[in-house]
């Protein structure tokens, strides 16, 4: 019990962890790469998840070795994410973990990758749910964020916007993809892996503590008030 630390601040990330994205960047990703004859695999999924725009981008073009620039690829993936990412689910228990931090009324926050425009894309449906943070950061296109996962810059500008501004041993991340998790313990913060399930081992094993599910995160275990199981 001794590797948890009683935390006061909650960061989301979002894509994999409060919405059910992930397949549908796969699927839009496929369309696009798949008229190249290319084929986006879990193992190139796996490495570029948590990458903002332009890393991701440039990651894509020079990993499948696609014949067009990044800033091609880029310009015709975005159309796609239109088309294909407007109604992405939210995991239920992510919901419910969310509605129990408010109500308890622990400070919580978003940081994504995504850009502004992706953000309210994807979160058009839910306004109310993300109406319960205390701010969302834009990685994609936050200027104050000079680069992207794995670098630590992301959580650490939602640490400082928050009102009291905690340091970062005080704050708990919640990440899906290796590169988060990777920013997060870079930032100096603990994090709640929860992985997609084709996710390597040796790619969880850094994380504070993985779990299944959003929801079953022993939160009493970070000084939290507990999550009942209905």
């Amino acid at each position: 019990m001794a590797k948890f630390k009683q935390i006061t601040h909650v960061i989301f990330d979002m894509d994999g962890v409060i919405l059910d994205s992930e397949p549908l960047y796969t699927k839009a990703i496929q369309n696009i790469v798949g008229k190249y004859g290319k084929t986006f695999t879990w193992d190139v999924k796996n490495a570029m998840m948590g990458l903002n725009r332009i890393d991701g981008s440039q990651f894509i073009v020079e990993r499948l070795q696609l014949p067009i620039t990044w800033e091609e690829y880029d310009a015709v993936i975005q159309e796609e994410y239109k088309l294909v990412l407007a109604d992405p689910p939210v995991f239920p228990g992510a919901q419910k973990l969310i509605k129990h931090l408010h109500k308890h009324n622990i400070p919580i926050s978003v940081a994504t990758s995504s850009s502004q425009d992706s953000f309210d894309l994807k979160a058009a449906k839910y306004k109310d749910l993300f109406s319960l943070f205390d701010h969302i950061v834009c990685g994609g296109s936050d200027p104050d964020v000079k680069e992207g996962k794995p670098a630590p810059d992301i959580f650490r500008v939602s640490a400082t916007r928050f009102p009291d501004k905690p340091k970062p041993e005080k704050c708990l991340v919640f990440e899906d993809a290796p590169n988060g998790v990777q920013a997060a313990l870079a930032a100096g913060m603990q994090v709640v892996m929860v992985p997609d399930e084709n996710t390597p081992l040796e790619s969880r094993k850094n994380a504070t503590l993985v779990v299944t599910s959003i929801d079953e995160t022993p939160l009493e275990k970070f000084g939290l008030p507990p999550l009942r199981i209905d």
